[in-house]
């Protein structure tokens, strides 16, 4: 499956990378990408579809911020 190339958004002193959700079979190079980017930090909005810690092994800490719309949706599906 073909995903969409990352888009950094930079705005003041901050950078954003927004990307696609990976799963286990794209791990690794989804993180070769981060680490091309000098991500520190991921902050999820969605459902997590890969395993957390192999990304936290690679140094790279992760976030979880799901919105409470995004879960009322995910109820009545």
């Amino acid at each position: 499956m073909n995903r969409p190339a990352p888009v950094e958004v930079t705005y003041k002193n901050m950078r954003f990378l927004i990307t696609h959700n990976p799963t286990n079979a794209t791990l690794n190079k989804f993180i070769e990408e981060l680490k091309k980017y000098g991500v520190t930090t991921i902050v999820r909005v969605c459902e997590a579809t890969y395993d957390t810690n192999l990304v936290e092994k690679e140094g790279i800490h992760t976030k979880h911020m799901l919105y409470k719309i995004y879960i009322l949706m995910c109820e009545k599906i």
